[in-house]
């Protein structure tokens, strides 16, 4: 074994700082589980973007559950095949599924959500269309994480959850995504339990994602709707990948060659939509999870 790297004393302060905050966290969560302030299913999807929360470990989790015993926690643990130091975050698909039924009490009156998947070529219009259904408020968009460098315009938790690339393979040997795909060279991802969780609770949603994430979703959502957006006509498609400050001209003519690949996949979709008018675009999509 090498030997531990040093660190500078300003590191480990910060180390130092960082394991106090984060200790003050999960403290903070397990306190509002036992006040009955929070439940298991909010939780298990806070853990998905809250690094604190992710590494609390299930046994404290479950213990802080009201009514239930250490002796209930230990025979649902090992029936689960979840060791006593396995942190929420190192949950597979299996595992979360299993906690949910066993202690998350669901609404039969509540009708569940209808899931649309929106997707299109690069530079079509996706992200603005999605940033307007946010703002009505009629639907809940959820947001990816990818590996790509932020844009000088994205925010962290608004637009995307960046991570590195370690990170995010982690994450997929963890199980954690309905869907994910790579794209010009970099991974995005829906993290699947907030999805769950948003339609069980009765919320319509929203994905904008690329299209190879579209079609894994209906492969394991079904009753899933994908929707495509055109550009009007494919030289306004071309203005728009050109006037994109943020890519060199090689990579616009990537692009360029990559949209009409893309553009010939609309008949794989389930509604097509010419993205003329954004508030055209938004007022269907509305109607068609309202149908």
């Amino acid at each position: 074994m090498g030997t531990p790297p040093q660190l500078t004393p300003e590191q480990r302060k910060a180390a130092l700082a960082k394991a106090s905050a984060s200790r003050k966290r999960r403290a903070e969560i397990k306190a509002q589980i036992k006040n009955g302030q929070v439940g298991i299913d909010e939780v298990l999807s806070l853990a998905v973007t809250d690094e604190a929360v992710g590494k609390m470990r299930v046994k404290e989790l479950l213990e802080s559950l009201s009514g239930v015993g250490k002796i209930r926690v230990i025979t649902l643990m090992e029936r689960l095949n979840i060791s006593p130091t396995r942190r929420i975050q190192g949950l597979g698909r299996h595992q979360l599924k299993e906690l949910r039924n066993e202690f998350v009490k669901t609404d039969a009156a509540v009708k569940p959500g209808r899931l649309l998947v929106l997707s299109g070529p690069g530079g079509v219009g996706k992200s603005t269309v999605a940033a307007k259904l946010r703002q009505a408020g009629e639907f809940w968009v959820s947001i990816s994480f990818t590996t790509r460098t932020p844009r000088s315009n994205e925010i962290e938790g608004r637009d995307y959850y960046f991570v590195s690339d370690q990170e995010f393979s982690q994450m997929i040997s963890d199980d954690l995504f309905l869907e994910w795909a790579e794209f010009a060279g970099n991974r995005y991802g829906t993290p699947q339990r907030q999805v769950e969780d948003a339609l069980r609770q009765g919320k319509n949603v929203l994905l904008e994602i690329e299209i190879a994430g579209a079609k894994q979703v209906k492969a394991h959502l079904p009753q899933s709707v994908l929707v495509f957006l055109e550009p009007p006509t494919w030289e306004e498609l071309v203005s728009r990948l050109e006037g994109r400050g943020t890519d060199g001209e090689q990579r616009r003519a990537e692009r360029l060659e990559l949209a009409q690949e893309e553009l010939a996949a609309a008949a794989f979709f389930d509604v097509v939509l010419v993205n003329d008018q954004v508030e055209s675009v938004v007022r269907k999509l509305i109607e068609l999870a309202q149908n």
